[in-house]
């Protein structure tokens, strides 16, 4: 008995290991997003952190109510491509640490 929970207990800490080493990864990746035209960039990190926004001298000419919906518009698809990106890392890491593949299905949208 005391083989098995030695065994769980090994486990439980190369889980926590690789996760927190996969949670380092994210938060230095960073993440384009941008709104039609590309006139607005807007970059996050891998944990969803805004960096920043780069707005074009041409999307400033459009008023701004025409910005706001621009650099909205940007910063959704910087945050659809962050958070994709964590789902496909932690189903990566269900899959390499063994675990059963209905149960990392849950990290995929």
């Amino acid at each position: 008995m005391q083989n098995l929970y030695d065994t769980v207990k090994k486990a439980q800490m190369v889980v926590q290991v690789e996760a927190v080493r996969v949670q380092k990864e994210l938060a230095v990746a960073e993440f384009d997003g941008y709104c039609e035209g590309e006139l607005i960039k807007a970059t996050l990190s891998g944990n969803q952190q805004p960096v920043r926004i780069e707005i074009t001298e041409a999307a400033m000419e459009l008023g701004s109510e025409k910005l706001s919906e621009l650099v909205t518009e940007a910063y959704k698809d910087a945050h659809q491509k962050s958070v994709q990106a964590m789902k496909e890392r932690m189903s990566d890491l269900a899959q390499s640490l063994g675990m059963p593949p209905g149960l990392s299905d849950g990290f995929k949208q």
